[in-house]
């Protein structure tokens, strides 16, 4: 599969990216960041995403969308690629009752984004601020992290200090940092 490695400033060169790529580019360019960007052809997996982590090199997150029981607590969790997630472990550190996995339809309705392509970027489209957002600290100890921006045909990477210092902030999010 070739990918093609880009360097996007302005909403000019991102014309040939999704509406949800698009909109993400455009938010994190209007507030200062800087970032690479590849494009490729819809990524599945997270093997087939480190394939793409040898062009742009960072750290490479599954990200879940997890819910209570009640259906009135959400988290958006990272978690580094290569470490193993176990609900109860979570739940407990994050002081909730058992969380479990959210449905697709959540994700469409609350970060208008579908399984395979959600990342930290999709908190821009939770307009009613409904999902909290948690994070391995692991995730924290690296440089970049690479996450699609809401669309699984491009990867971005982002200095991991511009999600806490400048994106999150700027959405009105304070993260839940854990050890997992």
């Amino acid at each position: 599969m070739p990918m093609t490695l880009l360097r996007l400033f302005t909403g000019s060169d991102i014309m040939n990216l999704s509406e949800n790529a698009s909109q993400v580019c455009e938010y994190i360019e209007k507030i200062g960041i800087e970032y690479d960007i590849v494009t490729h052809e819809p990524v599945f997996s997270l093997e087939e995403c480190q394939r793409i982590n040898g062009l742009i090199n960072g750290v490479i997150c599954k990200n879940l969308l997890l819910k209570t029981d009640s259906g009135k607590i959400f988290y958006l969790f990272m978690i580094k690629d290569n470490k193993r997630f176990v609900t109860k472990d979570v739940s407990k550190k994050l002081g909730c009752s058992r969380l479990s996995f959210a449905s697709e339809k959540y994700m469409e309705d609350m970060l208008n984004t579908c399984a395979g392509s959600l990342s930290v970027t999709s908190l821009i489209f939770d307009k009613e601020k409904n999902v909290s957002l948690a994070i391995d600290s692991d995730v924290l100890k690296e440089e970049f992290i690479c996450c699609h921006p809401s669309d699984n045909t491009a990867t971005l990477k982002i200095k991991t200090e511009e999600i806490l210092n400048v994106f999150l902030p700027s959405l009105g999010i304070e993260p839940k940092i854990i050890e997992v």
